[in-house]
């Protein structure tokens, strides 16, 4: 059985940090693109973060660059997301995607297999 588990969530004050992983069992993803998403409270699903399968390419979203890291080990088969400078408006539900292609992806339709999401609550 295929499963993405996310870890890390938690409460921070604005401008703090965490460190949201995603460990993949049941079949490595070391060939995929991984991504982070979020769903933010009353709203869609939007995109946060995408890395390639050997990690060279990185995409972010506009709201999140130069504050959030995507990474992978895939020696481990994690995929991790540095969260730095956090806002209240970053409060979400985070969770962790793989894509069926190689690249980084920022389309939601890509990806195949989720987690069941950490929830990231920031107060102001």
């Amino acid at each position: 059985q295929v499963q993405l588990v996310e870890s890390g969530g938690g409460l921070v004050q604005a401008g703090g940090s965490l460190r949201l992983s995603c460990a993949a069992s049941g079949r490595t993803f070391t060939t995929n693109g991984m991504g982070w998403f979020r769903r933010p409270p009353g709203k869609e699903r939007e995109f946060v973060a995408a890395i390639s399968s050997s990690g060279a390419l990185r995409t972010y979203a506009d709201s999140v660059k130069g504050r959030f890291t995507i990474s992978r080990d895939n020696a481990k088969n994690t995929v991790y997301l540095e969260m730095n400078s956090l806002k209240p408006e970053d409060t979400s539900v985070y969770y962790c995607a793989a894509a069926r292609t190689y690249r980084s992806t920022s389309r939601l339709e890509d990806y195949d297999y989720w987690g069941q999401g950490t929830q990231v609550t920031v107060s102001s």
